[in-house]
């Protein structure tokens, strides 16, 4: 029974298992080889049954997948399997003696294009992520997540998914983390972890919630065939930056154990704010611990814990530098999970989850600051527990949870003003700031997924409970069709979202509090509402003979009390703030092409408009901006993330067994900005070079562009062991590529400039 044993706790909303028995004509269990296989999931695996025929293939993502069965002395076994509920899918398989028949074939569809599928999903797989381009630590995924249409970067590697700020949800392995990910917030999982990743801009399943602005599902990597496993990883290049990642699994009869470690140094941690990317170096460093183990048949638990942490230096503008000013920030997290399956009957399951988890974030000025010395220690205390229940009956595939989340926030802060003449006359010089409160929130969910011929629909109804500042409920539906032309490999699907965002808790409790008040005598200070809206899609995938994907959608956004983020007087320290509503509406596309030949790759395409409207509805206001706040009782602006096109793409060729050579560039047509001082003004602040990246007379920043090139060699291939060589260069064009421009003392982000990274793996 060792190979029904290897899988994981199947607890995210896409993912189902299948278990494979395969025997002789007498129905004897036979030892085989199965190979599984989905182009529109990038899955690709061969694996060996136990020796009474038995193998799982768990974290599946749902689609149609292509079964081969082979085995010396019979015929293969080619079939179609589909995957589309959290409920177990069983197959029996009988291979022929070869000669008697030479093989066996049933029909299925392609698996480029999931025919019944409600929305559009796009899926990461294991060979992505294996032959991505070297990413600057704390970068990984968010680059991974970057190279799809509807997602673009602002600084520090913020993602912002339609024209969202801080709405983007990380669920990994079935845990959602709703707080920012960034580099700056938070240290990252990084890619080498994963196993595949699901990224979703609209069609959100019920199950989630609080953070829709987009969600990114991450399946950390695990070996299911018996034995031990191990990843070796270094990896080094321009600004004297080095990785390194190191593995082992054991997976024996019943059980598996693992446990990982991985650090990382650079100096470009952060976007720097000039080009002469002063004091921004970063140190990284992760390590985590695994076990899986089947109780019985039907009983199945998985724990694990990780340790996280990272330590960087604020990036400098020219005048701080010449002061000598030296910053220091940090963040560091530690968390523990727990996932417990249980099979009530062959069509339904129940699973359980939970989480613990601590992160702290500081920020201590330690040398000639100006024009203020900002010092934070933010603490965050999390429990969490989810339960769902799945059924498969019939045409439906059943679903309900609840979830608990009490987070606890510890925030400490404190600042000194260096040079007065840089703020609002009347400012306070010192402020002293420390409390703490809990944030409780609450949600219970169904979902039905139903297929009726060529038509799919998922519908969902959430319930949603905030209580931090205040205390809010509200209801949620979710509705997506599908509808399949199965002969011209075609799926038209629309898709309404109802959608509760509860604010970002960053720094939430310094800036509603009264004694922040005594900053400036003239102040606006509102309680921040949570964001409620609707989101509306209608998109289209088409394939072409299993070898190119075609995926297009129109959507529209509209929210109420919509989020954005303000920083405490120039110190980095930012919070949560709202306005009246906004609207973000758009067009993207996607090509793919998959398994043709010796080439693969893809192009994205996004065209959005991001717009918000006064008056602001939440958050606090000093001086000038509490005047400037108050007055504006309408009108409208373009939202900080309103880039208008954004491109992406990225091919690779296959030139022998061992060589793969491969090239992408990115375009983004640049964010708008507003600036209080004059283009002169700018010149004397951050130099010639930057400016000349602006367009003063439209706001905007003037379009990026990076030219990307990589080639990866395998210098040692075998059955049990492979060892390859990466060698990337970024930029290539050697563009000075402004993210953004936000004014004196604050919202300055410069992407890397031209860069080498050189990366090697080994696998056994």
């Amino acid at each position: 029974m060792a190979a029904w044993s290897q899988a994981t706790a199947n607890c995210q909303a896409n993912r189902g298992e299948v278990r494979f028995a395969i025997v002789d004509p007498s129905g004897a269990g036979l030892r085989a080889r199965v190979a599984l296989d989905s182009e529109a999931s990038h899955f690709h695996r061969s694996l060996e049954t136990d020796a009474n025929g038995h193998l799982n293939f768990a974290m599946l993502p749902f689609g149609v997948y292509d079964a081969t069965v082979e085995r010396s002395g019979f015929a293969a076994f080619h079939a179609s399997v589909e995957v589309h509920s959290n409920v177990r899918v069983e197959r029996l398989i009988r291979l022929g003696v070869a000669g008697v028949t030479s093989e066996i074939k049933v029909t299925g569809q392609s698996t480029l294009v999931d025919l019944q599928a409600a929305s559009a999903t796009s899926q990461i797989g294991s060979e992505q992520i294996g032959e991505r381009l070297s990413s600057l630590p704390g970068r990984s995924i968010q680059d991974l997540v970057d190279s799809q249409p509807g997602w673009l970067y602002e600084g520090n590697a913020v993602l912002h998914p339609r024209g969202s700020e801080y709405q983007t949800q990380f669920v990994v392995d079935g845990i959602p983390l709703t707080d920012n990910r960034s580099p700056s917030f938070g240290p990252e999982i990084e890619a080498d972890d994963l196993e595949s990743m699901s990224i979703y801009t609209a069609g959100f399943p019920a199950e989630y919630g609080r953070k829709m602005g987009g969600v990114v599902e991450l399946n950390t990597r695990r070996q299911t065939d018996p034995g031990l496993h191990g990843e070796l990883i270094a990896s080094g290049g321009s600004y004297a930056t080095e990785a390194g990642y190191g593995r082992l699994q054991e997976t024996r009869k019943k059980e598996s154990f693992s446990a990982s470690a991985s650090g990382s140094r650079t100096d470009h941690y952060l976007n720097p704010v000039v080009p002469q990317n002063y004091a921004n170096t970063g140190t990284t460093g992760d390590f985590a611990a695994g076990f899986e183990r089947d109780l019985d048949s039907d009983d199945r638990l998985a724990a694990e814990v990780r340790h996280e942490l990272s330590h960087y230096l604020i990036p400098n503008e020219l005048i701080q530098q010449q002061a000598g000013q030296v910053q220091n920030g940090g963040n560091a997290e530690t968390l523990g999970t727990a996932r417990f399956q249980r099979i009530v009957s062959p069509d339904s399951l129940i699973v359980l989850s939970g989480m613990l988890r601590e992160k702290s974030e500081d920020l201590d000025s330690n040398t000639n600051p100006t024009p203020i010395a900002a010092f934070q220690h933010n603490r965050l205390s999390e429990g969490y527990f989810k339960g769902t229940y799945s059924l498969h009956h019939g045409r439906n595939e059943f679903k309900a949870g609840v979830e608990s989340d009490a987070a606890f926030l510890h925030e400490n802060f404190r600042y000194t003003i260096t040079d007065p003449s840089q703020f609002d006359p009347g400012t306070t010089q010192a402020l002293s700031f420390a409390d703490s409160r809990p944030d409780l929130e609450q949600s219970a969910f169904v979902e039905d997924l139903v297929r009726l011929r060529n038509w799919t629909a998922s519908v969902g109804l959430r319930w949603d409970h905030y209580q931090l500042l205040l205390n809010r409920q509200a209801l949620s539906p979710r509705i997506a069709l599908g509808r399949a032309f199965p002969g011209q490999e075609l799926v038209l699907h629309a898709a309404y979202d109802r959608v509760f965002q509860t604010p970002s808790f960053d720094n939430i409790l310094l800036s509603s509090s009264q004694r922040v008040t005594a900053v400036n005598s003239n102040f606006l200070r509102l309680p921040v509402q949570p964001s409620s809206g609707d989101d509306f899609e209608l998109g289209a995938t088409k394939g072409f003979a299993n070898h190119l994907r075609c995926d297009g959608a129109v959507y529209r956004r509209l929210a109420h009390n919509a989020a954005d983020d303000d920083q405490l007087l120039n110190t980095g320290v930012s919070y949560p703030i709202a306005f009246n509503r906004s609207v973000v509406y758009g067009a993207e596309g996607k090509v793919q092409v998959a398994d043709a030949g010796p080439v693969t790759g893809l192009v994205s395409y996004s065209y959005m408009v991001a717009v918000e409207w006064f008056p602001v509805t939440g958050g606090l206001f000093l001086g000038s901006d509490a005047q400037a706040a108050a007055a504006e009782l309408s009108g409208h602006f373009p939202a900080t993330q309103d880039q208008r096109n954004t491109v992406a793409t990225r091919w690779e060729a296959r030139v022998s067994s061992r060589l793969r050579v491969a090239a992408g560039a990115g375009y983004g047509s640049g964010l708008p900005f507003d600036y209080g001082g004059t283009q002169a003004d700018a010149v004397a602040q951050y130099g010639p070079q930057v400016v000349s990246r602006l367009n003063f007379a439209r706001g905007r920043v003037r379009p990026n562009l990076a030219v990307s090139a990589s080639m990866s060699m395998d210098l040692f291939r075998h059955d049990r062991m492979q060892s390859t060589i990466h060698l990337d260069g970024e930029n290539l064009n050697g563009r000075l590529n402004v993210l953004d421009f936000g004014g004196l003392f604050s919202g300055n982000a410069i992407a890397p400039g031209r860069s080498m990274m050189v990366r090697w793996e080994t696998r056994f």
